[in-house]
């Protein structure tokens, strides 16, 4: 295991901190790979991609959501989403419409193949999660450390002058 023995960052030696292995975003950027290349094989026969799958969720949890919304619950950017929503326009699962009050304000929603989508697709998180190596409990905990992150936004406290 990779941990580190002291209590504060500030503690450890540049050589320790310039390792790969010490890296917080390193683990986190191989894992979140590893994980999402176990979607392909479900994903693939259907033409969709990872992001494409995510945004079905969102759009099932709450259709209608704008672009920006989408992109708040999916921490993507416009310039992510809106290729990614024509695409799936053409698929034919999404219809995207401009609100008449704000022209800015676009709202997606499912047509009827992008909510039949959902029957094909429920499957697929219970087969991804008995391919991890890590039991349910373990996933929990990794949730909640992993949504410690995201929920913290952009750190304040951090100098990044040096």
């Amino acid at each position: 295991m990779h941990e580190i023995e002291k209590e504060k960052w500030e503690d450890l030696n540049p050589d320790e901190l310039l390792r790969l292995d010490r890296q917080l975003c390193f683990p986190l950027y191989a894992a979140a790979r590893k994980v999402v290349s176990a979607y392909t094989p479900y994903l693939k026969p259907l033409d969709l991609t990872y992001t494409q799958y995510i945004t079905f969720m969102v759009l099932w949890e709450k259709d209608g959501l704008t672009i920006g919304e989408i992109g708040e619950r999916l921490h993507l950017d416009n310039g992510t989403l809106t290729p990614l929503l024509k695409k799936m326009e053409k698929q034919g699962y999404i219809t995207r419409k401009r609100d008449q009050e704000d022209e800015r304000k676009v709202t997606v929603h499912l047509t009827k193949e992008g909510r039949d989508m959902k029957q094909k697709l429920v499957h697929v998180p219970l087969q991804v999660g008995k391919c991890t190596p890590i039991s349910t409990k373990e996933a929990n905990e990794l949730y909640r450390i992993l949504y410690k992150i995201l929920n913290a936004g952009v750190p304040v406290d951090c100098d990044h002058t040096k």
